[in-house]
């Protein structure tokens, strides 16, 4: 079994950083089925992620249980792929670690898609407002600089508001546009949370 290669990398990954996944007292404690299910259902990527407790743990001298840890992983991981974690992970921006058993994968991946695309144009329309931002503050602070500024520099700091102006005026219209897109992916999005079911057509419901 591939898990059964886990405890083995791990050790030989213990003597990088320690990633902190849990305390020293929380190592001592720690139930591992339970740590092992909240991992499953929180998408982590098994190998890596049990190789961060052993790495965390080592300074406390406890040793995760491999056998426990796997048993609620595979719990866990049974919750968080579903159609509609899918979604809710993707519209978070969450990564997909390609976690999902081969029987769960299609639906978890249809809806973490259709998350994830909500999620990008919001980070892209958040990206250029805040670039028209800037450039408005900067074609401000040109304008004063402009009013007292010598004859003979004038020219060059009106071509920068113009260069300034133009950009930020294309900025604007696809951000309009993708607020358009952006409608559309969260109209989809919603219906699939309502029908996580229904079949989707040309790539969209």
């Amino acid at each position: 079994m591939r898990f059964l290669l886990f405890a083995g990398m791990a050790a030989g990954m213990m003597t990088l950083a320690s990633c902190g996944t849990m305390s020293k007292e929380e190592c001592r404690v720690a139930d591992w089925t339970v740590v092992g299910d909240t991992d499953g259902a929180a998408g982590y990527e098994p190998q890596s992620r049990f190789a961060d407790h052993v790495r965390s743990c080592s300074k406390s001298g406890a040793t995760p249980n491999q056998t426990q840890w796997y048993q609620g992983y595979q719990t866990g991981i049974k919750r968080f792929c579903t159609p509609l974690s899918g979604a809710s992970h993707g519209e978070g921006g969450g990564a997909y670690n390609n976690v999902c058993p081969p029987q769960m994968e299609k639906d978890f991946v249809r809806g973490y898609s259709l998350g994830k695309r909500v999620y990008d144009l919001r980070s892209r329309i958040d990206s250029l407002r805040s670039d028209i931002s800037s450039r408005e503050s900067e074609a401000d602070r040109l304008s004063e600089e402009l009013k007292k500024a010598e004859d003979k520099d004038r020219r060059g700091i009106r071509d920068r508001i113009d260069d300034l102006e133009r950009d930020r005026s294309r900025a604007r219209r696809e951000a309009d546009d993708l607020g358009y897109d952006l409608q559309d992916a969260e109209r989809d999005l919603a219906y699939f949370r309502q029908n996580p079911n229904a079949p989707m057509y040309r790539g969209g419901y």
